[in-house]
């Protein structure tokens, strides 16, 4: 098996060792980031659903920053949303202070009941820079 080239961002290694999985891995250009969600520092869910999506959003740019990338280098996005009835509009309302400007990225949104804790999760592939 190769090596795999993980990205940790700042400050979030110890969380991301507890659980035993890599926040990203970079492989043949491309970032494949691993599901954030809106967790505290101390890795604990924000019980307000709003902000638990806007901490996923900032958590997951922590990690495509560390990889030297942004959301503009996104190109797929899967989300994941506990009762999806009630909380989609709610996360899409927010989801235009992180997506910018049209083209967006493709998406896939998946209902799901369990997220350990958590309402929302969101997980991506990026292109990295040329030269990462």
């Amino acid at each position: 098996m190769s090596h795999r080239d993980v990205v940790f961002p700042a400050g979030r290694q110890a969380l991301y060792e507890r659980n035993r999985y890599s926040p990203a891995i970079r492989s043949n250009g491309f970032l494949f980031v691993s599901g954030q969600v809106g967790s505290r520092e101390d890795g604990s869910p924000e019980p307000d659903f709003e902000t638990q999506v806007r901490r996923a959003f900032d958590n997951l740019n922590a990690v495509l920053a560390a990889a030297g990338c942004t959301f503009d280098d996104v190109i797929d996005v899967t989300v994941f949303l506990v009762d999806p009835e009630t909380t989609f509009e709610k996360a899409w309302a927010i989801v235009p202070e992180y997506w910018g400007q049209a083209p967006h990225p493709t998406l896939t949104g998946i209902g799901v009941t369990w997220l350990y804790g958590f309402q929302f999760e969101i997980k991506v592939i990026a292109k990295l820079p040329a030269g990462r």
